[in-house]
């Protein structure tokens, strides 16, 4: 109508357009009412359509039941405990040979510790295995023996830091020459065997001796060693502690004629010490 407007107004002609509402002609008025009524056609057609999809929406879609009211407490809640006034509400629809399941669902704080576990799992893997900030077993055991050598220095220098030739006594308590043992087993047991009778190291259990038999001459030759006939200083895998251990057990030796005892090297040394501890 707006076109016909348009023409009839002259628009070639470049005479200002009139208003659409602005009615000239009967023809004008019978264009107008069909326009309204097709209008309010369309608006019926579309109120008719959206009530029949909610008749067939809702035909569809049963309307869902309203469950009971929980009259529980919060600890029960928290805990998924029921009371047994609330049996009834929990049947479960199947039933087998008249007996009937019960709809107890997982408990509520055990779903939460499995969800925490699932996001510590996360932030743990994230943390320690991607970032890499975090201390795994490995650098925790690292730390721990770097602490444990520090407190061994410690040690070392408060107590057996005071040892050393001039300090060094002879060791009678049966813990101090066991340690001693111990330590001869597991460093020189190889060179002296297993009771000292001598292998490529002389006999330490006769009264002859290479570098002197008292307990300091015996802390000296294990602290520095005898380089030229091979014997290497033990006092960097040694403390002074332990070497005085060692030097009570070997002097606790003395007598003891183990079989297969090497042949005596060095000098008697008179008034060698007797036997202490074996």
């Amino acid at each position: 109508m707006n076109l016909f407007i348009l023409i009839d107004s002259g628009l070639l002609s470049l005479k200002p357009a009139q208003s659409i509402w602005a009615i000239s002609s009967g023809q004008d008025l019978v264009m107008l009412i069909l326009g309204v009524i097709v209008l309010v056609g369309m608006v019926l057609i579309g109120l008719v359509a959206f009530y029949l999809l909610l008749i067939l929406k809702k035909a569809v879609e049963p309307e869902p039941v309203k469950k009971p009211v929980d009259t529980r407490s919060l600890w029960q809640r928290l805990s998924g405990l029921h009371s047994l006034s609330q049996e009834k509400e929990l049947v479960m629809e199947h039933a087998y040979d008249g007996i009937a399941e019960l709809d107890n669902p997982t408990p509520p704080w055990f779903m939460w510790l499995f969800y925490s576990t699932i996001v510590f799992s996360v932030i743990y893997l994230f943390i320690f295995h991607v970032i890499g900030s975090g201390d795994i077993m490995a650098q925790e055991y690292t730390q721990e023996m770097a602490i444990a050598d520090q407190q061994r220095e410690e040690y070392i220098r408060k107590v057996a830091g005071s040892i050393n030739e001039n300090t060094v006594t002879l060791l009678k308590d049966a813990k101090g020459v066991e340690s001693g043992k111990v330590l001869f087993t597991q460093y020189c047991v190889a060179c002296h065997g297993d009771n000292a009778e001598g292998k490529v190291g002389p006999n330490l259990t006769d009264a002859y001796w290479l570098h002197g038999g008292d307990v300091k001459a015996v802390f000296h030759t294990i602290t520095e060693g005898v380089p030229e006939k091979g014997m290497i200083s033990w006092k960097k895998q040694l403390n002074p502690l332990q070497v005085q251990q060692v030097a009570s057990y070997i002097l606790s030796l003395q007598g003891s004629n183990p079989a297969g005892a090497k042949e005596p090297q060095g000098e008697k040394i008179a008034g060698a010490v007797p036997v202490a501890l074996r």
